[in-house]
């Protein structure tokens, strides 16, 4: 990953939003990634999960209904199979997702990426 800041986005998120704002306040023009239109590669997702020290399915937004339509509640799943869901249907990734410096951090709440600028 490049050390510019990079930000995961959605544009009708409004905890994307805020984090964006959060970021500009502090002087930080991220790289904008929105990742519905974009998604991560399996490399950077898999980077990311790494960075984070998140299993796949602790990144997921389980209440998606392509999280239920497509039984990724399944145990039996591998991580794998996990971040090629999330690859498929990126509306599973949880966002946003900030990456700074090879540090990650979630935006929820936004405050939360203070901790990697």
């Amino acid at each position: 990953m490049p050390d510019t800041t990079r930000i995961y986005y959605n544009p009708s998120c409004s905890k994307c939003r805020l984090t964006k704002e959060l970021l500009a306040e502090k002087g930080i023009e991220p790289e904008v990634v929105e990742y519905l239109n974009t998604p991560p590669s399996k490399a950077e997702l898999t980077e990311i999960l790494a960075m984070l020290k998140l299993k796949p399915r602790e990144l997921m937004r389980t209440h998606e209904a392509e999280y239920k339509d497509n039984n990724l509640n399944d145990d039996g799943l591998t991580d794998d199979q996990l971040i090629d869901a999330m690859i498929k249907y990126p509306k599973l990734i949880e966002r946003p997702i900030v990456i700074n410096n090879g540090k990650a951090a979630i935006g929820r709440p936004p405050e939360k990426i203070l901790d990697i600028l």
